[in-house]
This record gives structure tokens, C-alpha cells and sequence, in this order.
């Protein structure tokens, strides 16, 4: 399996859009991003109004994988 992908940065604007365009048409679904999800990533999959963050190798390489979890979060 990969992992340890890069973010791209372009998935910012393809999650507000997609956020947009579900609200918009009243959807019941989730955006869920996978791809270099770490504490910076989160937050702005999260602001960008994304669902669902799958992180793999942030949290497993952070030595403390409870904290890494609620940065994912944004809790601390």
C-alpha cells in the first residue's frame, strides 16, 4: 500500500466547491479527503468544509497517536 501521500493543493477549492454545490442541492453526503492529511492539512480540509479526514502515516509516525488525533480534530 502507499502511503505517506502529499496534499494537494488544489483539493482546497474541489472541497468548498463540492461543499457548496451539496448544500446547495440539500445532499445527504459526506466529503471525506485522503492524501497527506496532518495538523496543517486538517484544517484546511476541514475549513474547506471537508467530512471525513483519513490520516495513516501522521498519526501513526507522531509518537503520540491520542494528540495526533485531536489536531486532526482541531482540539488542541
Amino acid at each position: 500500500p502507499i502511503c505517506g501521500q502529499n496534499f494537494i493543493s488544489e483539493s482546497e477549492n474541489k472541497i468548498k466547491n463540492l461543499r457548496k454545490y451539496i448544500d446547495e442541492n440539500n445532499l445527504d453526503v459526506n466529503i471525506e479527503v485522503d492524501g497527506g492529511i496532518n495538523d496543517k492539512t486538517a484544517e484546511i480540509a476541514r475549513n474547506a468544509g471537508a467530512d471525513i479526514l483519513v490520516s495513516g502515516s501522521y498519526i501513526l509516525n507522531s509518537g503520540d497517536s491520542k494528540k495526533a488525533i485531536r489536531n486532526l480534530k482541531g482540539e488542541v
